[in-house]
């Protein structure tokens, strides 16, 4: 099973070693849903006389990336600038898509590692003239230890990073003007580079082995094993600016910041709940958590089958977010009303990765399995794909205020 991510890693000895605590009671059975009327891909119309359910979403507009990887996928990024799709995947490589305004994908570049790839990212333009440019470069993070760089425009290929362990998470930032490399690992580290350095410049050891990170502006945030959460001001890389433990009693699959607004961030958990944290303490009365990603058998209402949460992504513009799990279900959400806006089907699969691309139009999902049931949990037929999902009308937008809180 892979290890918890924002975009939903995964890693070698994480495919037995922590099976067992993520094995939840599930069923084939796909859920039981109403069809409801939606937008057509990336613009045009679609209307059903069925549809009359306004919460529940529609697939059949959803569009397949071409040429997938050849093995699980682990980690999906869209491009800060274009219209390009960074895929991360256990056949270890990192494959970039460029995506047209149909939904038409075509692969456009690739570099190798030596081991699974469990993170993707891209950069994020600096002020300083040495720095890389927004979306310039893709950067990769494996479980041979170390962090690749691909510049698209040359194509060249570069070692950035290294660990002691294999590397779970990588992000970019953007610290007093420069450009700058985050990783973090399972030997617990938080690592800082400089690109135009082989050696990091700094350093910080979490907790526990790290499994999921996501930076927005100035916040970095971390989770790790145990369920440790720790918060970084990225204008001050060598300091916790907050560290807590999850409010959730499971262990930690994903965090996610906020957006527009990066004043908290949402955690996702193996046992299908999501929890709203706030950093700072003026806005603690905000947090809470809710139940997601369960099935009630139709023969046993006393039971909930529970699934992971193993991806969270906010939409750029409206602040509401996207929650997918192991029952192969997404769906999205406003946290300030507390409101579901919309739940779709099941896809066929584990969804292990999401995101939105820059204009918000688009959502991008991956499926593959998740090792949520183990070694056994896996077979030659189970879809290995990324799907393009059109963003249309108010499928995303937070609901009216009323005035009523």
């Amino acid at each position: 099973m892979p290890p918890p991510s924002n975009h939903g890693t995964n890693t070698p000895a994480q495919k037995t070693s922590t099976a067992r605590s993520t094995s939840h009671r599930s069923s084939n059975r796909p859920p039981r849903r109403k069809e409801a009327e939606m937008a057509g891909l990336f613009g045009g119309a679609a209307s059903s006389a069925a549809n009359t359910n306004p919460t529940q979403g529609d697939l059949s507009k959803d569009v397949a990336v071409a040429d997938p990887p050849e093995d699980s996928i682990s980690n999906i990024a869209f491009s800060p600038q274009s219209e390009h799709l960074a895929v991360a995947s256990w056949d270890k490589k990192v494959r970039i898509y460029e995506i047209d305004q149909n939904g038409n994908s075509q692969g456009k570049a690739l570099f190798d590692f030596e081991g699974p790839v469990l993170n993707c990212a891209w950069s994020k333009e600096g002020i300083n003239s040495n720095s890389v440019q927004d979306g310039s470069k893709v950067f990769g993070a494996s479980a041979d230890k170390t962090a690749k760089m691909l510049d698209i425009q040359s194509g060249s290929t570069q070692q950035v990073a290294q660990h002691d362990q294999p590397i779970s998470c990588c992000e970019t930032i953007v610290a007093g003007g420069n450009q700058m490399l985050v990783t973090g690992g399972w030997d617990k580290m938080v690592k800082y580079w400089d690109l135009r350095s082989p050696t990091p410049a700094g350093q910080v050891e979490a907790k526990e082995r790290i499994y999921t990170m996501d930076v927005r502006n100035d916040m970095l945030v971390v989770g790790t094993a145990d369920r440790w959460i720790h918060v970084v001001n990225v204008n001050q890389p060598g300091t916790f600016y907050r560290t807590l433990q999850s409010p959730l009693k499971w262990q930690s699959r994903v965090v996610s910041i906020f957006s527009p607004e990066p004043n908290g961030f949402a955690i996702g958990s193996i046992e299908g709940r999501c929890a709203i944290q706030y950093v700072e303490d003026k806005d603690q009365s905000g947090n809470f958590s809710f139940k997601c990603h369960r099935q009630t058998p139709p023969n046993d209402r006393n039971t909930s089958n529970v699934f992971a949460v193993n991806a969270i992504s906010f939409h750029p513009q409206h602040g509401t977010f996207s929650t997918a799990g192991s029952d192969g279900t997404f769906h999205f959400w406003d946290k300030d009303a507390k409101h579901r806006l919309k739940g779709y089907p099941e896809v066929g699969g584990s969804i292990v990765a999401t995101d939105f691309n820059k204009g918000g139009n688009i959502f991008a999902y991956a499926v593959s399995y998740d090792w949520s049931k183990g070694y056994q949990g896996n077979s030659q037929q189970y879809p290995n794909k990324i799907m393009l999902h059109p963003i249309v009308g108010d499928e995303c937008k937070p609901r009216p205020k009323t005035g009523k809180r």
